[in-house]
């Protein structure tokens, strides 16, 4: 059952649409409206019961076993892996194991190597035998794999740290990076903040080159009986790739001789760049991996583990880890409660639960208490610009990101809250700052302005992973939705951030998805800000985007899209149908004033089939990014929120025509 507004329990009415938008049901289908009406009581119910009190809405964040086994090295690296702990990381591992031995990063992917490497060794931890059958399996598919030398670097450091691997055979990250200045190519403000979080700490421990007694050999992980050298033939010198190269090498010979003073005093400056971005709760930027090697590094400059700092560090890595009925337990890269909870808002808000609702309202207290009032690292490039806007994470005030705020500002409108002046200061804050943002191409990153430098992606170093934040599509669209719902459609930073999306669509229609799986992500992203900002349905742009969508709709209804398609052209579009990526592309087309047509009507049909008697949906599929292919995500509350969206929308239409630039006056665009 869901609370009415003045508490009680009892069902919540889905919203008529407003007079300024009246709905056409003439060519809808009777029972199509009505699968959507019980779908969405049902949805609504789920979803209003997994409210924490406090407000906030935060659902399981699944990536892949890398986090569980490098928590399990980080243990026994420090001497403080337990007997329970170990247990349970080798109960979620063993069952993330494939048939044929191996692990991958995303639900139905391919076979990954370092994956593997790392997933096999932590079960080594944890006391399997190499002859073990899973064990010798997964052993076997490493050497025809190349062995430990073909896995990525991050891989080679964990195992360096215990002598399975030599420092000399990785690339070197000097702690000098450390007093590069702004402006100078390479300096930690060209690396994204999630990469810049990471690297720091690891420059320290590149510098040290710490070895721990093995408990075990690993010459089962060799493609042979020696340790293969690594290195790469040199690319030209002419090129790219043959420059950093030769720097590596350079780099290498400068750990041999690098004067010990100045050493010294750039591991010194780095530990209190890491000490000073050390979260209240004792995390670093809300995410295990900078949390886990910036504990390594303090502890090899002598923080001992009962250092406040230390302890506060190792008190929120426990606060990743998600035990299960099974006695399993799964460690988070990362928490999502503002991004759950402002999507959850919007969903139910849209889902026609009443503004005034006393669950909406202490989701808007939640978020209003979670607003970042003090510069971050974001600073650095926007000195003159004042703070506002939210993060992702419980605690992350060094880096609000750009599309929580949009997506947060779109949230608190929802709400009628009763301190209104705060709501609006809030509101103001947040739509100033992203304002602010704004890359010099007229669009946004998730959490920098203008951090495109094409060198951090050269490093041999960063061989795994996005490690720079430029301007996305779909960021750039929420941000364009959200200044259109505040008036600001015909703001010339605004209409920037028009052409540069309509610049950027595809050649089928589609906008590639940065943060999203993938097309159908981006796709869904920016099509509802186009119009918003009062691009009509008749526009070219948004015909393209209609017509891809419809061409990509599975023979269920649904939509749906493999990982695979950040790789190879042939998935864009396709792959097993999901509640998430049918309602991303729902939204598309009804912001396009398609919802009297047949896709629409299939993709509504599919949702309401495919929804559990409780309300909720499943869906074992990976629609999240972390890192285009390398990195996916499932997050557990996409697959009820935006489902919810759609079907909301579909029955009560667009809650914001009258305010978004659909009122104001049509905007043609460049590309018509």
């Amino acid at each position: 059952m869901t609370a009415t507004t003045d508490g009680s329990t009892g069902a919540v009415t889905p919203r008529a649409a407003s007079a300024s938008q009246p709905i056409d049901t003439t060519a809808a289908t009777a029972g199509a409206l009505d699968a959507a009406a019980r779908a969405i009581q049902r949805s609504t119910d789920f979803l209003l019961a997994q409210q924490d009190t406090q407000g906030w809405w935060k659902g399981d964040l699944d990536t892949n076993v890398t986090m569980d086994a490098e928590d399990l090295l980080l243990r026994q690296f420090l001497g403080i892996r337990d007997e329970r702990t170990t247990r349970a990381a080798a109960l979620f591992i063993r069952g993330e194991q494939r048939d044929d031995g191996t692990w991958a990063t995303f639900h139905g992917g391919p076979a990954e190597l370092s994956t593997t490497v790392e997933a096999y060794v932590a079960l080594r931890l944890a006391g399997d035998a190499p002859d073990d059958p899973h064990m010798a399996k997964a052993s076997a598919w490493i050497r025809d794999q190349g062995g430990i030398a073909a896995s990525r670097v991050f891989t080679r450091i964990w195992l360096a740290l215990f002598g399975w691997w030599k420092w000399d055979d990785l690339p070197e990250l000097p702690p000098e990076l450390i007093y590069f200045p702004k402006w100078f190519p390479l300096n930690i403000y060209d690396f994204g903040c999630w990469a810049r979080q990471t690297i720091v700490p690891l420059t320290i421990v590149s510098a040290k080159r710490p070895v721990r007694p093995a408990p075990f050999p690993l010459d089962e992980l060799h493609s042979d009986a020696r340790r293969p050298n690594p290195g790469k033939p040199l690319a030209p010198m002419a090129s790219w790739d043959g420059v950093f190269q030769r720097l590596d090498k350079a780099l290498h010979l400068y750990h041999k001789v690098a004067p010990r003073s100045v050493r010294k005093a750039a591991m010194n400056s780095a530990a209190r760049w890491i000490v000073e971005r050390q979260e209240n709760d004792g995390c670093w930027g809300g995410i295990q991996p900078p949390a886990v090697y910036s504990v390594i590094a303090l502890h090899l400059l002598g923080y001992d583990l009962e250092h406040p700092v230390l302890k506060a560090g190792l008190a929120s890595l426990d606060r990743f880890a998600v035990w299960r009925e099974d006695g399993a337990r799964m460690i988070e890269a990362c928490q999502s409660p503002v991004w759950d909870t402002c999507l959850a808002t919007i969903a139910l808000a849209d889902a026609g639960v009443p503004a005034d609702h006393p669950q909406l309202v202490k989701a808007a207290d939640w978020m209003l208490d979670e607003e970042i009032r003090r510069p971050g690292d974001w600073a650095v490039r926007r000195p003159r610009l004042a703070p506002g806007g939210w993060a992702f994470e419980f605690h992350n005030d060094n880096y609000p990101d750009i599309d929580d705020t949009a997506e947060v500002i779109l949230a608190l409108r929802r709400v009628e809250h009763p301190d209104r002046a705060r709501l609006e200061n809030a509101i103001g804050r947040g739509m100033r700052w992203n304002l602010g943002m704004q890359s010099k191409n007229g669009a946004w990153g998730a959490f920098d302005a203008d951090n495109t430098s094409p060198f951090p992606n050269r490093l041999p170093f960063c061989d795994f992973g996005e490690v720079i934040d430029p301007p996305s599509a779909d960021v750039t669209g929420h941000v364009v939705e959200m200044l259109a719902v505040e008036g600001k459609a015909h703001d010339p930073r605004t209409r920037r951030g028009i052409e540069w999306l309509l610049a950027e669509q595809e050649a089928d229609g589609a906008w590639f998805g940065r943060w999203g799986v993938n097309y159908v992500y981006g796709t869904g992203s920016v099509v509802p800000a186009l119009t918003a900002a009062g691009l009509p349905g008749s526009h070219p742009a948004i015909r393209r985007a209609v017509g891809w969508l419809e061409s990509v709709q599975n023979d269920d209804g649904g939509w749906g899209e493999g990982l695979r398609s950040y790789r190879y052209e042939e998935w864009r579009g396709h792959g097993a149908s999901t509640a998430s990526q049918t309602a991303w592309a729902l939204l598309a087309l009804l912001a396009a004033d398609e919802r009297d047509g047949k896709a629409v009507e299939r993709g509504i049909a599919f949702l309401a089939e495919t929804q559990l008697p409780d309300g909720s949906w499943d869906e074992p599929y990976f629609t999240g990014t972390g890192f285009p292919w390398d990195f996916s995500i499932n997050y557990h509350l996409y697959r009820q929120v935006f489902p919810l969206t759609a079907l909301g929308r579909y029955v009560n239409g667009d809650p914001f025509a009258a305010l978004s630039g659909k009122s104001s006056g049509k905007l043609s665009g460049k590309g018509s």
